[in-house]
């Protein structure tokens, strides 16, 4: 008796949070249509409601039929937090790609970032073009008062980047790449090759043809 006590109010709770889930969904939809500096296309799927924050002078631009997954439902591995899209400074800009699927990521720029079309970015993952502070040598006292510069940063068409990974400041991933989860991306990395570790190297090239 319990158990079928217990399996229907679980049944309602999931229905009430699917009910305030779409409610909440067309109030974001809604609320970012009226701002002229996010700009969506067609098919925006978004399961669970993504972070965007855009600064006067700065802009998103999300493609076409691109998925944002901001909630662990229906994903094979736990998202620590909704994906965040957060343009930072006047004249910074997020590009985000036709068909690009992403889960659980924070992209923050302060100058610019771009996402190539059919990307898959995996749970919990941190694209940055800042650091945040510059090093400060010898002047270390003064780092907390420091914002550093940027670099843009370049994911190319039909990249891969596993989860729990980090791309750093300046850097370009070329065509086709797979970032293996975990790593940590401070150079530039070519087209068809997989590449991880900390700091990211190419563990083995491909080509285009690579079945």
């Amino acid at each position: 008796m319990n158990e079928h006590i217990y399996r229907f109010l679980n049944g309602v709770s999931n229905s009430i949070k699917d009910i305030i889930y779409r409610l909440s969904r067309k109030m974001f939809l809604a609320e970012i249509k009226k701002k002229p500096n996010i700009i969506t296309g067609q098919g925006l799927i978004l399961n669970g409601i993504p972070v965007f924050e855009v600064v006067e002078g700065a802009s998103i631009e999300i493609g076409s039929n691109v998925t944002l997954t901001s909630r662990n439902h229906d994903y094979h591995i736990n998202l620590h937090s909704p994906v965040r899209l957060f343009a930072d400074s006047p004249g910074a800009s997020i590009i985000i790609g036709d068909k690009c699927r992403i889960h659980g990521t924070c992209i923050h720029a302060i100058k610019r970032i771009e996402i190539g079309k059919n990307c898959l970015i995996a749970a919990n993952c941190q694209i940055i073009d800042s650091n945040g502070h510059e090093i400060s040598y010898p002047d270390v006292e003064n780092r907390i008062n420091t914002k550093g510069s940027a670099k843009p940063v370049k994911i190319c068409d039909s990249v891969w980047i596993g989860a729990d990974s980090f791309i750093l400041p300046g850097v370009r991933v070329g065509q086709g790449s797979v970032i293996s989860a975990n790593s940590v991306v401070v150079s530039d990395i070519p087209e068809f090759v997989i590449a991880g570790g900390n700091p990211a190297v190419i563990i083995r090239k491909m080509s285009s043809d690579t079945q």
